[in-house]
């Protein structure tokens, strides 16, 4: 798989842009931006109960190159293309969230690969083993906007998800999710890189958030 191309801070020449946003040329490059390990900070609203929930996540999302065997069984498993995949992730989550009963925990990973439609790669099908809102396997649709944003939206047998992804500078990831269904929900994460130095504090925090999780705790899962 190649590498993106180099990200500027600089704002794109398409929209006006803040200084800290990024210029990012398609939705392969915003993937491998989002490669790393990431602390993730939620609130969620539940609007049947009227109550917003704290939680968060430590996250490492890995790339899997082209030739990846996981990636052509995820095609074959949606019964699409292999030749048409331009690669792909591996994400790993631990987390918690402030009404989690004792013994619950928010732990896993899901493989995805990405096949766009377009000819500039800034649109297309998000394939995945495992869904956000239901566990089976489940293909969304992304869309990147004018402003560089990424939208993934997904259709359950249930329910439907929509999701934006931002980046506010290299280590700082924002993402919005609403879904509606049986379940409607919407939440906010400020999901922060974590750099070597940070490894310890960050095993602590995750251990300490895992054994009694309240609402000061900030893990959950990961939306893709």
């Amino acid at each position: 798989m190649s590498s993106p191309e180099p990200v500027s801070s600089s704002p794109s020449p398409r929209s006006p842009q803040g200084p800290s946003r990024l210029a990012i040329r398609d939705a392969l490059s915003f993937f491998q931006l989002s490669c790393g390990r990431w602390r993730s900070q939620r609130s969620s609203h539940h609007l049947l109960h009227r109550r917003a929930e704290a939680g968060g996540s430590l996250i490492v999302v890995e790339e899997l190159l082209l030739e990846d065997p996981r990636l052509a069984a995820i095609a074959q498993l949606h019964g699409q293309d292999p030749a048409g995949l331009v690669g792909g992730c591996r994400v790993r989550w631990s987390g918690s969230m402030a009404w989690d009963k004792a013994g619950e925990d928010h732990q896993g990973e899901s493989v995805f690969g990405l096949i766009p439609t377009d000819e500039r790669g800034r649109a297309g099908l998000l394939l995945r083993d495992r869904g956000y809102a239901e566990t089976a396997p489940v293909a969304g649709h992304f869309r990147m906007d004018d402003r560089d944003d990424l939208l993934l939206s997904t259709d359950y047998e249930t329910m439907s998800s929509l999701e934006r992804f931002s980046f506010a500078g290299t280590d700082v990831r924002l993402r919005t999710s609403t879904v509606e269904g049986l379940s409607n929900t919407a939440s906010f994460c400020v999901e922060t890189r974590c750099h070597d130095s940070d490894r310890p504090a960050q095993a602590a925090a995750a251990t300490a958030a895992a054994a009694t999780p309240d609402a000061s705790s900030t893990l959950s899962p990961l939306g893709w």
